[in-house]
């Protein structure tokens, strides 16, 4: 979408967006290729065996439009919610694309969840088809009695107890589908986002939300596109930042993709995959960069062939912008957005836009200013609140069943992110903090009502309180004050055994690396937690 220009701002006046009456994302990343250029390489999946499974666009497109068939077969209607519940591996590609095709929703979940986490999910969503894998179905056999609309489960590995064949179903349907057009407003894909209070909520995207991303990765890859570009990314296909960040654009811009199941992030790994592979753009997340320093002499020891490298999910901090120069000779592009409006900030080297410490420029076709409460823009070098200006083509339609909480986020035309920042002269953003209580993680966003819910679960808490620590690696973690039941007597066995509970249930990001215990917790008078004297406290401690 963005057209070749020397300066950034050459490349924003002549921005212009180009969103069509009829628009569907798989129409655009996958169609579109397989008929023009079918033999085209799509995905590259490494195994853990060290060999490679290369798919072309024909061949993703066929195996979607199998898919696509069951998915009729089995009574799939435009709009129902397709889960999947996959790890990075081809078949998670093929479900998003042939869910889009046949107008459903796809809601992608982490395979790193617990069983509270993916019941709040699936019911909240009405979830009528679930994609898994074995250790997927391992979860669902707890909590399916509990989830009465879930109708169809499908397992890539093979037919089990409850659930069908991934490839059963598509030996059994035909290779040509058509997709189902619609506006771009069409919902096609609903991501879930945890917020300060209460329980996670539904982000619903239109298939625009693919167009809207398109300027802000091409920029932070510095114009993904070019001749031998190989993208690669180590996070989730079911986060936000390896699916529309990496994934989907590049495959929309015929870049083909390199993906690894892993299960844990390993730096030492990530090099080898990169020199082999030859990968040339990256998107990864500022946690994995901090790790990547861990390896010794990198830059001498490994032949690298990248010329991109894009960073977002929290802030990436002047020492590793630093770092990752001095060692490979190019800064990263670090840009900013969120699950609601992503991509909306950014850096790209090629441009010579690039500063250490910044989250970079307002990307071309999306407005960003620092405003205060009532949405009036501030002035450079005043704090105040990040927002993004609507109509936007990347913004998200609304929170699903959550008209308040949509509402809510709006201030006028601006939709307000929550996070503090100042812009300077030059038009950078600088990153200052958040004026609510997410905790960011390793780039997870992290609400603390569903790890105190779960806290609340365990039979020795009373009452309990998850914050925000800061920490070197992880930008924070997760730090739990627990009040304990009358009769309990805390010790490091019992902080185990919660850790445990809490991992189990919900996820291994979530779960509180450090718990202590108190006798009480600050409350407002109206006996709401003030999460601000217990962050101010960990702070402290740090």
């Amino acid at each position: 979408m963005l057209l070749p220009a020397g300066d950034y701002d050459t490349l924003r006046s002549q921005f212009r967006w180009d969103i069509p009456e009829t628009y569907n994302i798989a129409g655009a990343v996958s169609d579109a290729w397989a008929g023009t250029d079918p033999g085209r390489l799509a995905i590259r999946q490494i195994l853990d065996n060290g060999s490679r499974r290369d798919w072309s666009h024909l061949e993703l497109n066929r195996t979607a439009n199998r898919l696509a068939n069951a998915f009729q077969a089995k009574g799939v209607k435009p709009g129902d919610r397709v889960a999947l519940l996959l790890p990075q591996i081809p078949q998670t590609a093929i479900a998003h694309i042939a869910a889009y095709k046949a107008g459903a929703i796809a809601v992608p979940l982490a395979s790193l969840f617990g069983l509270e986490a993916l019941r709040y999910r699936l019911s909240d969503a009405g979830a009528k088809v679930l994609i898994t894998d074995t250790a997927g179905l391992e979860k669902l056999a707890e909590i399916r009695d509990d989830l009465p609309e879930l109708q169809l489960v499908v397992s890539v590995d093979g037919a089990a107890d409850g659930a069908l064949a991934f490839d059963d179903l598509l030996s059994a349907a035909s290779d040509q589908f058509e997709t189902l057009t619609g506006s771009p407003d069409t919902p096609a894909l609903m991501i879930y986002t945890s917020g300060t209070t209460g329980q996670p909520k539904g982000v619903l995207h239109g298939h625009r939300v693919l167009l809207g991303h398109m300027p802000g990765i091409e920029l932070s890859q510095n114009f993904l596109g070019q001749p031998g570009d190989l993208l690669w990314t180590p996070a989730d296909w079911a986060w936000a930042g390896g699916l529309l960040n990496a994934l989907f654009p590049a495959l929309c811009l015929g870049v083909p993709v390199v993906c690894h199941a892993s299960r844990k992030f390993d730096p030492e790994f990530a090099f080898h995959l990169l020199e082999r592979q030859g990968i040339r753009n990256a998107f990864i997340p500022p946690t994995a960069l901090k790790m990547l320093r861990s390896v010794p002499s990198p830059a001498s020891r490994f032949e690298l062939h990248w010329r991109s490298v894009g960073s977002a999910g929290e802030a990436l901090g002047r020492e590793t912008y630093d770092w990752f120069a001095g060692e490979f000779g190019f800064p990263i592009n670090e840009f900013y957005g969120q699950t609601e409006c992503n991509a909306v900030l950014g850096s790209a080297a090629a441009l010579g836009v690039s500063r250490a410490g910044a989250i970079g420029k307002a990307t071309p076709g999306h407005v960003v200013a620092i405003v205060d409460d009532a949405g009036r823009a501030l002035p450079p070098d005043t704090l105040g609140q990040i927002a993004i200006r609507r109509p936007d083509p990347v913004m998200f339609l609304r929170y699903w069943n959550k008209p308040e909480e949509t509402a809510e986020k709006f201030v006028g035309d601006w939709m307000i992110t929550g996070d503090q920042g100042m812009i300077d002269a030059d038009g950078y953003i600088r990153f200052i903090g958040r004026d609510d209580d997410i905790i960011t993680s390793a780039s997870y966003r992290i609400g603390p009502g569903e790890i105190e819910d779960c806290l609340l679960k365990h039979p020795s808490v009373a009452l309990a309180a998850a914050i925000g620590k800061p920490d070197p690696l992880r930008t924070e973690i997760v730090k739990a004050y627990v009040v304990l039941k009358p009769g309990e007597s805390g010790g490091e066995t019992l902080k185990q055994e919660i850790r445990t509970f809490v991992r189990e249930r919900l996820s291994a990001h979530e779960y509180p690396r450090e718990i202590e215990f108190v006798r009480s917790l600050p409350m407002t008078t109206t006996g709401k937690i003030i999460r601000r004297d217990l962050r101010d406290r960990a702070e402290a401690e740090t």
